[in-house]
């Protein structure tokens, strides 16, 4: 009980610390993309279940330094799109012992893939578990088109996931947290207000109680996943939706959940719903 005692007094003298003064999120109300040819909005009213938390929910997008934000605002300078040209060619390429490719079921991906990315995670088709669209990929994968399981954060899974994002561009995000979804709603919420590791910090404790502001080099966002799979600049590639929350998770200094496992699909379905109607930006640009 007092090493428990002593490694939170730690955590939030490490936090208060390492944050600084406020630096609120630019004024901008949206992103115009290649001249105004797309132009998606930055900011929507907070989901009902947030109103205690936050009046609006603000897109990434709007805590990043000028460069950062100029590169998502031209598709020829967002080095995340060479990810989806390649996500491209595998929706076209025909792989495994059924002779398919997707494209042999689904047809042109601009228009099946439509609004797709804006519904995930969802309860799976026989509604016995919540899929993120990784799980989708790989049951078409499997069951179609006699081709093996990509892993989650390989090269393959996260260019077609940034191609099919991409088609949903502009979209709000808007997933089911009702029905046989509720209780993984819940899970993915006690999750997230549930402190991890050495440092027994939580998300909120970032995302809630220190969004805007700065901690070391790092400009604290509410922690929305609508631009996701993004290009990080850190990492210098695409970065999945739960590639990020186990670089989060392992900040605390925890053993981390693996990528696509209940915990993690659960936490995304919260962590999803709490952006409600910012719109898919896929693929963004972060740091």
């Amino acid at each position: 009980m007092k090493s428990r005692i002593v490694a939170s007094a730690f955590a939030a003298a490490l936090v208060s610390a390492s944050v600084t003064a406020l630096a609120d999120p630019i004024e901008d109300t949206q992103i115009e993309i290649n001249g105004g040819e797309v132009v998606l909005p930055t900011r929507a009213p907070a989901p009902e279940f947030l109103k205690d938390t936050f009046d609006e929910v603000l897109s990434g997008w709007l805590y990043r330094d000028p460069d950062t934000r100029a590169m998502e605002t031209d598709d020829f300078e967002n080095p995340g799109m060479i990810f989806v040209d390649q996500g491209i060619d595998l929706w076209n390429a025909v792989d495994g012992s059924e002779g398919k490719s997707c494209a042999s079921c689904h047809n042109e991906i601009e228009d099946s893939m439509k609004g797709v990315r804006a519904h995930m995670p969802k309860m799976s088709e026989a509604g016995d578990d919540l899929w993120s669209l990784e799980n989708f990929v790989n049951n078409c994968r499997v069951e179609r088109m006699g081709a093996e399981e990509w892993g989650w954060n390989s090269a393959e899974m996260k260019n077609m996931t940034s191609a099919i994002s991409l088609q949903s561009r502009g979209d709000p995000i808007d997933v089911a947290i009702d029905g046989p979804a509720a209780e993984w709603w819940e899970k993915g919420k006690e999750i997230y207000y549930t402190r991890y590791g050495q440092l027994e910090l939580g998300c909120f404790n970032c995302h809630e109680e220190n969004a805007g502001n700065m901690i070391r080099a790092d400009h604290l966002s509410q922690g929305q996943i609508n631009g996701f799979p993004t290009y990080r600049l850190k990492d210098a590639g695409i970065v999945s939706i739960h590639q990020r929350f186990t670089g989060c998770v392992r900040d605390t200094r925890a053993e981390t959940f693996k990528p696509g496992s209940p915990e993690f699909r659960a936490l995304e379905l919260y962590v999803a719903s709490r952006g409600a109607g910012l719109p898919v930006e896929g693929v963004a640009v972060r740091h």
